[in-house]
């Protein structure tokens, strides 16, 4: 699985205040790891940036539009208006604008044809029912399966890609950011060059207020809410439509979606209940999903609570050990006694896991940072361990397995999971480092027991336990 080493954010390596971006509105991307949001088009309109909200929408519409102008003269599949549709809508993830689910580059990947050839017989589909409304592509998520968020969110970077580079450029010479001339089409743009990439690339600032982290019209529930909001709707959607936001299986699907296509006003009804539905911004300060959380971290905990660390001679195995080990043990000082354990919640439910295997991440590459040391951390992208080796290519590593309390496989993590890495990366020490947020039960004493009586080919891997629960406040306490 890819990996993030080294995170480089786009305000420090500027040297901009993060603060003041927020106050401007504008995401502090990562330069070289992907934030798992989205372009909304839906979004584009209510922009707070005047640029964005006026210039945007048209450049949308104008790119669908053509589009669908290519849709209509098309008479046949593979003629030239078909294959013209095929080439615009087969495209490359804009991967300046550092976003989408590239989580460990901004790499993006082709899409795949067959995906494509799909893409544009489902709206060829639309067209042909007289629907010449540009929005109508927002909706292909809902009705055809395998078109995601991120391919809607690419498609709409690349109709407005030019109001981006007006907005970024800019921002750039507001906030004198050094940049380099960048042609798009007919127009030249000053725009900051991202130092993490081979090429020269730049970046693409975003607003806040743009962005999600799933665009209503990925999400039935949100469509059904917006169904309910008026009895006119409600009548077309039951008389039209039905319960579509129900189906789960493909079979319920491929019914779905031979629903929503069997008239013009069929369509149009599913189209106009998604305008009805509330298009909210995903909001970075409450970051709910935990996308933004690890960040903070990163930026001043080795400030905050510093860990004096160093390479007591040349790297060996016992050396890397004790900086792991030191670096674990201030982790779970940081969650039990200084207050981390508020970042691995949302209100009253844990975030997901990958959030707290972010965090550890974070702690752990902002002390190695710190410190200037070797060991460097690695974090799996997918739900894979943090992976502790020496960047300067000696083969000593260490892997940490961090797993939350209510992970319904912590027991066979430990036994088959940690174990298949160990076999593969041949470290010099495991450790499973398990956050109590909850659900714990007696699985503490199932893992000890394993590790007491497990039969391993390799060295013993340990288990760590970090008190990751919600404390009360003094005043409750006191009560």
């Amino acid at each position: 699985m890819a990996k993030i080493r080294h995170p480089r954010l786009f305000s420090k390596y500027f040297n901009i205040d993060p603060a003041r971006l927020a106050s401007m509105g504008i995401m502090d991307p990562v330069l070289n790891v992907d934030t798992k949001l989205f372009i909304d088009p839906l979004l584009l309109s209510r922009s707070s940036h005047q640029a964005i909200a006026t210039d945007a929408p048209v450049s949308f519409r104008k790119y669908f539009e053509n589009i669908i102008r290519l849709l209509r003269s098309t008479r046949c599949r593979d003629d030239v208006a078909w294959r013209e549709v095929t080439r615009r809508l087969l495209i490359r993830e804009v991967k300046w604008t550092c976003i989408g689910y590239g989580a460990s580059s901004i790499r993006g990947r082709r899409s795949a044809r067959s995906l494509t050839d799909r893409l544009v017989q489902t709206a060829k589909e639309i067209v042909d029912l007289g629907i010449t409304d540009p929005e109508l592509f927002s909706l292909l998520p809902l009705i055809e399966d395998g078109i995601g968020p991120d391919l809607i969110s690419d498609l709409t970077t690349v109709a407005i890609l030019n109001d981006l580079a007006a907005f970024t450029a800019q921002i750039a010479l507001h906030l004198s950011i050094p940049t380099r001339s960048f042609t798009f089409g007919d127009h030249a743009y000053q725009l900051p060059v991202n130092p993490t990439e081979r090429k020269l690339v730049p970046v693409l600032l975003l607003p806040r207020d743009i962005l999600s982290a799933l665009p209503v019209a990925s999400d039935w529930s949100e469509v059904a809410d917006a169904a309910a909001k008026t009895s006119e709707l409600r009548r077309r959607v039951n008389r039209l439509i039905g319960n579509i936001w129900a189906a789960k299986t493909r079979k319920e699907k491929a019914f779905l979606r031979s629903t929503v296509l069997s008239s013009r006003e069929a369509f149009q009804t599913l189209l106009d209940t998604v305008r009805q539905a509330t298009t909210d911004p995903y909001d970075i300060d409450r970051d709910t999903e935990g996308l933004f959380k690890w960040r903070s971290v990163f930026q001043t905990v080795a400030t905050q609570y510093p860990l004096p660390l160093s390479l007591a001679g040349p790297p060996s195995a016992i050396i890397a050990k004790a900086v792991v080990d030191a670096i674990v043990a201030q982790f779970q000082s940081l969650v039990e006694d200084k207050g981390l354990w508020k970042l691995l919640w949302n209100g009253n439910k844990p975030h997901r896991e990958k959030v707290s295997q972010m965090l550890f991440f974070a702690v752990a590459e902002s002390y190695c940072q710190a410190n200037n040391i070797d060991v460097t951390p690695e974090a799996d992208t997918g739900s894979g361990p943090v992976d502790f080796k020496f960047s300067s290519g000696y083969s000593v590593r260490i892997l940490v397995e961090v797993k939350l309390s209510n992970n319904p496989k912590l027991i066979q993590g430990y036994k088959a999971q940690l174990e298949t890495y160990k076999a593969s990366q041949r470290p010099v020490h495991a450790i499973y480092l398990v956050i109590d947020v909850g659900k714990l039960g007696d699985k503490d004493q199932k893992l000890l027991d394993v590790k007491n009586v497990w039969n391993f080919s390799s060295p013993v891997s340990e288990v760590i336990f970090v008190d990751g629960n919600v404390r009360l406040s003094a005043s409750q306490r006191r009560a």
